[in-house]
């Protein structure tokens, strides 16, 4: 498992996953991230639910860290393509990134988002795109 305090430093300068939708890092580790994500009001769509925008947020900000703090490059995301399953009635969600695939220029993930309740809301892939040499330290 990767310095955890290392890795939240780093992506605290997420400032729209961090500052404005409160997403934490849990656990980073070689190709997974665990991530947290409290609902609150300002997550809430007209109706009430968790607007996808903000869970799609939270796989975004797994996706990144389960693939730029482990490796020499930066990855960026080329494709993600959700699909959400249930309305959560919890008061956390949570993003499981797990590598499918890791190719020379490309990787796929996928992103699990459960809540504090246990269920499945969504479940998003990712296609990445190697593009260049890191320049932060490990």
């Amino acid at each position: 498992m990767y310095d955890l305090e290392k890795v939240r430093e780093f992506f605290s300068k997420d400032r729209y996953a961090t500052n404005q939708t409160g997403c934490e890092v849990l656990e980073a580790d070689e190709n997974y991230a665990k991530c947290s994500m409290p609902i609150t009001d300002n997550h809430r769509n007209a109706y009430g639910g968790v607007m996808g925008g903000c869970i799609y947020t939270l796989a975004d900000f797994a996706f990144a860290v389960a693939t730029n703090f482990n490796k020499d490059f930066l990855t960026v995301s080329l494709v993600g393509q959700a699909s959400f399953m249930n309305a959560s009635r919890g008061s956390v969600l949570y993003a499981e990134a797990k590598l499918i695939k890791d190719g020379k220029t490309n990787c796929f993930y996928e992103v699990t988002i459960t809540d504090d309740l246990d269920k499945v809301i969504a479940v998003v892939s990712f296609t990445g795109a190697h593009v260049a040499k890191k320049l932060m330290e490990r």
